[in-house]
């Protein structure tokens, strides 16, 4: 597999080699080691997600406090979503900026994204099912979300009528959780994942 950094410190997109013949084809989705020598670390898995969306649903941006944040390596197993990060950690470089990569059953790329980003997408095909493996279990009082139409991050997704759901529709700016003292902050971050490179594999 071929493991690329994107312009977001701590997301990277990950393109498998798929062997196939006549009979169909095999692929390595995820490797650990390949994945921990590229972000530093290995990723601790604690929770398997599965989310099914019709053409036009857009979910997120979703984000959690750090520490411990939540760490998901994501991809497409039927249909095709666009999926963006976005860097929500005050003090960054590219803080405010995101970045999108198509993931599809024919590409069957993934994206990994670190502890402290945003994370979103949007359907482009019905019963779009996306995998999600992800470094922590749930935890709703310490999961946040950004609207996904603030003007000011001016994600331009791929829906004439973007379907959202009431918690997203009602989710604040980014600006506004920024003032909310909600977003986690750059250095932080950098701290909490430092630890992870230093500490030892389970």
């Amino acid at each position: 597999m071929k493991i690329r950094p994107l312009s977001i410190e701590g997301a990277w997109e990950v393109t498998p080699q798929q062997h196939g013949d006549p009979r169909g084809l095999f692929l390595e989705w995820y490797r650990f080691d390949r994945l921990a020598e590229a972000v530093g670390h290995p990723l601790r898995l604690a929770q398997a997600n599965i989310s099914v969306s019709a053409r036009d649903v857009v979910r997120g941006i979703h984000f959690a406090d750090v520490p411990p944040g939540q760490a998901k390596y994501v991809t497409c197993v039927r249909g095709a979503v666009l999926d963006v990060v976005v860097d929500v950690r005050v003090g960054s470089p590219t803080y405010g900026r995101w970045e999108a990569v198509r993931l599809d059953d024919t590409e069957r790329r993934a994206v990994y994204l670190a502890e402290g980003l945003g994370h979103g997408f949007c359907a482009l095909t019905d019963d779009a099912t996306l995998s999600y493996l992800c470094s922590t279990t749930y935890n709703p009082a310490g999961e946040h979300t950004v609207h996904p139409l603030d003007p000011d991050l001016g994600i331009d997704w791929p829906a004439t009528m973007p379907l959202l759901s009431d918690r997203d529709a009602a989710a604040p700016s980014l600006a506004e959780t920024r003032a909310a003292g909600v977003l986690p902050g750059y250095d932080a971050c950098r701290s909490f994942i430092e630890g992870l490179e230093t500490r030892p594999s389970p």
